[in-house]
């Protein structure tokens, strides 16, 4: 009895200094501490609630639902069990399993106009949702809007190159407000035809692209590129000037047929004597982007760079970085290669910020651009037939060879299992074997799971992204295996450095370079992300 009172006792010391630890944005530390207070007294639902919420910290939303759940059963009237389930949840898309949680939490906590507010919110994003799937096109069915748009002829007329399809689009939309006022009755239609409004608004206001007079950034003479073009453009960024409509939509249809013709595995040739940087994760940090570009040099056939994934999303300045890179590519093919990492999907940018700050800065029709060009994006490149570069990690199953991911089917959006989804999301673990995932989706896999890869492929090393660390980097199974992060104090709060790596040919030895962020404009991080995720940062 005096042990199990002692291990109580200490179980709560740990406890503060694990509060401690999170008040300090040091979350892995956090999450050891409440593990060694779970591991005393397991029967207190507050640690394996506040482990959750370190978790979700961290953006591992699987580990978070996992210990919020065990909260639960500790104690089911315990409300931030509930709570942490739901957030995690919402972190990861899924409304309708938050919205059970959430009025859980309103059911216990009936007086809390905190949790009523947060039950609100979430209603209108699956009422949202639902409305969305309602009126959703069949994949078959679905036209491209890329398919739609000739920059060419853009700059003459306000909207000349869209107006038709507009004008569809509100015939169709009058025809379905209509039927909805004889099913559902004329208040409900109301409700409907105003979001239908604003929707339309946007996409017919945002379709005129003519560029005015007294336009003064950067413009593309013609078809091509070029590097004085993307220099006044990044100069115009810095300063928080927009780039014209009609030429981001050169930009972005280029890169679009650019990337069609691509295959899902590329490979890269860096000839002896030459190097090649491989940067990680940027996420909307566009000056630190600018930072990189300062320390190792614009891309050029010379001076070429791999960009491998998650480019937008929680950075308030993802416009500006996906169009940067984007704009290299074009005026440069060889000069940089982007792969896809698991934000550049509609999913994670509906919810993180990116669909909201292109429909801010540009206009709803880029929205389904960007969403048809990301599906347009490699998987994984191999340099020099040695080094495997992709955003995630490996599979669930040995013998995947790469024949295999060149084969994938790229061309959509990132399902919830096989290859492409392990590609995107997976995370490699200290320990052999494999795991279920802390995120939820992909899973963990050791050591030897990266051997074994390596060696059915003739490879030497892994470098892949997806994950913060401390130093910008962490290098692991055996040396095997680099992770590379280059957004700096992310979302300007976790302190971390970033990095990038150097290899130089013949031999690939990976030079790893460490820098820290740089200020930016007082434009917070999730700026534009979904009005209810905010409510949980």
């Amino acid at each position: 009895m005096d042990n199990e009172s002692s291990n109580v006792s200490q179980a709560e010391e740990i406890k503060v200094q694990a509060n401690e630890a999170f008040k300090a944005h040091k979350y892995g530390q956090a999450i050891d501490l409440y593990t060694q207070a779970i591991e005393l007294n397991s029967q207190n639902a507050v640690y394996w609630a506040n482990r959750a919420f370190a978790h979700t910290k961290l953006e591992e939303y699987g580990s978070a639902i996992q210990d919020a759940t065990k909260a639960i059963e500790v104690d089911p009237k315990y409300s931030k069990g509930y709570y942490r389930r739901g957030a995690a949840y919402l972190a990861m898309g899924k409304f309708k399993e938050a919205l059970k949680d959430f009025q859980q939490v309103k059911k216990i906590c009936p007086n809390d106009p905190d949790a009523t507010k947060k039950l609100k919110e979430c209603e209108k994003a699956v009422m949202k949702l639902k409305f969305e799937e309602a009126i959703s096109v069949p994949e078959s069915e679905r036209r491209f809007v890329a398919d739609s748009i000739d920059y060419h002829s853009i700059g003459t007329s306000p909207g000349s190159s869209s107006m038709p399809t507009q004008v569809g689009i509100a015939a169709v939309a009058v025809a379905f407000v209509a039927v909805l006022a004889m099913m559902l009755g004329a208040a409900a239609a109301t409700m409907v035809a105003a979001v239908v409004v604003v929707v339309l608004g946007t996409w017919w206001w945002g379709g005129s692209t003519e560029v005015e007079p007294q336009y003064s950034g950067a413009k593309i003479e013609g078809d091509v590129v070029t590097l004085d073009f993307v220099k006044k453009m990044m100069d115009d960024f810095k300063n928080q000037k927009c780039l014209h409509k009609r030429y981001a939509f050169q930009i972005v249809l280029q890169m679009r047929e650019m990337l069609r013709s691509q295959p899902s595995l590329v490979d890269i040739n860096v000839p002896d004597g030459r190097h090649f940087t491989v940067c990680g994760d940027v996420h909307g940090q566009f000056y630190d982007l600018i930072n990189i570009f300062e320390l190792n040099g614009l891309p050029s056939e010379e001076n070429p760079y791999l960009f491998n994934g998650d480019f937008v999303d929680r950075g308030s300045f993802s416009v500006e970085v996906i169009l940067t890179l984007f704009a290299l590519k074009c005026m440069c093919p060889s000069a940089i290669y982007l792969a896809r990492g698991n934000h550049e999907s509609r999913s994670m940018n509906k919810i993180y910020g990116f669909e909201g700050e292109v429909r801010s800065k540009l206009s709803e029709k880029f929205v389904e651009l960007f969403a048809e060009v990301f599906c347009c994006l490699p998987l994984a490149h191999v340099i020099n037939q040695k080094v495997f570069v992709v955003h995630g990690g490996l599979f669930s199953v040995d013998g995947v060879k790469l024949s295999d991911i060149k084969a994938v089917d790229r061309f959509c959006e990132p399902p919830e299992e096989g290859l492409m989804c392990e590609l995107l999301w997976s995370d490699p673990q200290p320990f052999p074997g494999r795991g279920p995932s802390k995120r939820g989706v992909g899973l963990s896999f050791g050591a030897d799971v990266t051997r074994k890869f390596l060696q059915d492929n003739n490879l030497d090393l892994i470098v892949r992204s997806h994950e913060v660390k401390d130093e910008g980097y962490e290098i692991e199974h055996d040396g095997k295996l680099i992770t590379i992060f280059s957004a700096p104090n992310y979302c300007d709060q976790m302190g971390n450095k970033g990095a990038y790596i150097r290899f130089e040919a013949p031999d690939l030895k990976p030079n790893i370079v460490t820098f820290s962020a740089v200020p930016h404009p007082d434009v917070k991080p999730m700026a534009y992300a979904n009005n209810f995720l905010r409510m949980f940062q």
